[in-house]
């Protein structure tokens, strides 16, 4: 059997019914687990049109094939759903322990389905499984929920839990995986807010096991030895993740006041990791099974913005309300993300959001009276907290911002969508693609929007890795356009892989894509190899790319916003903009995509992906 269970467990809110579903070794082989395995149930069980805030919608919570052995950051959970956000398909993943917890318990996933009445939670230990009231925990934030349920159910359960953006719907609330996990993008908090769901629960205490335990101990070992002679672990272990704030200021691609300034020099020493490293770090944090531990404890003592000790920000969260709003003073961005975990929103979207609503404030589209007699001030920590409760509560003005930027600027007119930068309704992770071509590529081909973790074309341009064995040899200049079509391709089917092993992105970067295909092969026990598990990728993003369709996407949806088509004066990517047209000319040939931005039918059957083809032709 090895580490696939080979079901998934099925729980109906509205009726309150709770069953499994016996998932085939074809389809597990196919599909692989996690975002794929997803992705395959969605195309059967969640109709095109669905609201995403109706009973109609499925929230999926997956396991991939790696995911409760001790493969080196094997943890990841995937979240998957019809996106409140963007209307197509959202995902999102976290690393933590939940993911091992639903394999000991039986499972490879989760499917939510239906709406409760009141507000509960789902307690899951082994097969029983169990719908609890939530009533005493409805309106707490995700940290007291934490807490409460720890103490309800004991240390040893894991749990995901919404705050109060995604009770109210927010439409980027996120889900939390206790205090250390955020499952953020594409507002899978809303949908577990519009469930009526708080949160599920989770002890399991079965044994997994590889299907080939000696072959599997050779490639852990090697993954391991591999990680820790890698410079970027290295540098990751040392600074965390916001390590990258000072290259990204070099390179131009660090995004500073809504993408307006190309030089972030000034800013990013006052944000990089090796400032909270000295100023603010207790010690380093590491998800279940992982060598690295970029994750960041921190503790800011006295003063305004002072917080007890608890997890820190991650470098998207750092420029979220660090660069992007133009804020240099540090403690202020780390209570700011605090307080953006404790409400359980995106940090991303959220932060994105605000420095489009600032810009409106700026140019007199938004005014003082429109936020209750408050300011939307660059550089200001206290108007940021202050609309940040707003909008997780849908307070005033705040109810338009929740909605995200997309949605806000058609409210507000006066053209202000020309200050969103936002792909197919999703705000842009925190990169200037002016200096990353193919990451920008990346960005407009993604299956759920303007995202950093669908390709991994973003650091095989900034030479962080090389995959040879799949023909990723490096030197690429990220600034050049030619060939970037047929190297995102190979780069989105890698990342398809680590979505649906749920292995973490960072455990990739020191390890061959033919070392994964030896975890995957001993783990599952399926006799995968380098050529099958690549072709496993392509067809997982064929599979979004045809439900995105479904959903009503087409060729005018892989754009590039406005405000990135304009060039920088200075800094490091000054002059560059990406060439779009050339990219995506030769990202659809080499994809396989018609001129609205279909899969080809052939392409389709030759992926055994015949139900899909039969639905989109």
């Amino acid at each position: 059997m090895g580490t696939n269970r080979g079901k998934i467990l099925d729980v109906n809110l509205s009726t309150g019914t709770v069953g499994t579903t016996k998932i085939e070794d074809n389809v597990l082989r196919k599909f692989i687990g996690g975002s794929g395995l997803a992705a395959k149930l969605f195309l059967d069980r969640v109709p095109p049109d669905a609201d995403p805030l109706s009973e109609k919608n499925v929230l999926f919570l997956m396991a991939g094939a790696l995911a409760g052995t001790n493969f080196p950051t094997s943890s990841r959970l995937v979240a998957a759903f019809k996106s409140p956000q963007t209307g197509i398909w959202g995902q999102a993943s976290a690393g933590g322990s939940f993911a091992s917890e639903l394999k000991r318990a039986g499972y490879d996933g989760i499917a939510i389905s239906g709406a409760s009445s009141k507000p509960v939670y789902l307690s899951i230990e082994d097969d029983k499984v169990e719908i609890k009231d939530a009533a005493d925990i409805w309106g707490k934030d995700c940290y007291e929920t934490t807490d409460i349920l720890k103490e309800r159910h004991g240390a040893k359960a894991d749990m995901l839990e919404i705050g109060p953006a995604g009770e109210n719907m927010v439409k980027f609330a996120s889900i939390l995986n206790g205090k250390w996990g955020f499952i953020s993008r594409c507002g899978g908090g809303a949908v577990m807010g519009s469930k009526k769901l708080k949160a599920v629960v989770i002890r399991g205490t079965g044994k997994v096991t590889p299907a080939m335990p000696e072959e599997f101990e050779n490639v852990r070992k090697t993954a391991l030895d591999k990680n820790k002679e890698s410079v970027v672990t290295q540098a990751l272990q040392a600074a965390g993740t916001a390590m990258g704030v000072e290259v990204n200021a070099m390179t131009g691609v660090l995004p500073v006041k809504n993408y307006t300034v190309g030089d972030g020099n000034f800013l990013a020493p006052k944000l990089t990791g090796g400032a909270i490293t000295a100023q603010y770090l207790t010690k380093p944090h590491a998800c279940l099974t992982c060598p690295i531990a970029c994750k960041r404890t921190v503790k800011v003592a006295e003063g305004p913005y002072a917080i007890e000790e608890g997890p820190g920000p991650q470098y998207e969260t750092v420029c979220a309300f660090g660069s992007l709003l133009v804020i240099d003073d540090l403690a202020a961005v780390l209570k700011i993300a605090e307080m953006t975990n404790r409400y359980g929103m995106d940090s991303i979207s959220c932060g994105a959001t605000i420095a489009f609503a600032m810009e409106c404030f700026e140019k007199g589209l938004i005014a003082s009276k429109d936020l209750d007699g408050g300011q939307l001030r660059w550089g200001n920590p206290d108007d940021v907290l202050a609309v940040m409760e707003k909008i997780a509560k849908r307070q005033g003005f705040g109810d338009v911002l929740a909605e995200g930027s997309r949605s806000a600027a058609k409210k507000i007119g006066n053209n202000a969508e020309d200050y969103t930068v936002e792909i197919k309704g999703l705000e842009f992770a925190l990169y200037d693609v002016r200096g990353s071509h193919g990451h920008g590529l990346g960005f407009m081909m993604s299956n759920r929007g303007a995202c950093h973790m669908a390709s991994a074309i973003g650091m095989i341009e900034s030479g962080w890795t090389t995959w040879p064995d799949v023909g990723i040899t490096g030197g690429y200049d990220p600034k050049a356009d030619e060939g970037k079509g047929e190297l995102n391709v190979t780069c989105e089917n890698i990342s398809m892989l680590t979505d649906s092993a749920t292995l973490c992105r960072f455990a990739l970067m020191s390890i061959s894509i033919t070392d994964l295909a030896e975890a995957l092969k001993t783990t599952t026990g399926f006799d995968y190899d380098l050529d099958e598990i690549m072709e496993c990728g392509e067809r997982i993003w064929m599979l979004l790319r045809g439900l995105n369709n479904l959903m009503g996407v087409t060729a005018a949806d892989d754009r590039m916003p406005k405000r990135i088509m304009t060039p920088h004066t200075e800094g490091g990517a000054a002059g560059s903009v990406p060439n779009v047209e050339l990219m995506l000319k030769d990202y659809y040939k080499a994809r396989g995509l018609d001129a609205n931005g279909r899969p080809l039918k052939e392409k389709l059957n030759s992926l055994g992906l015949s139900d899909l083809a039969a639905k989109l032709y």
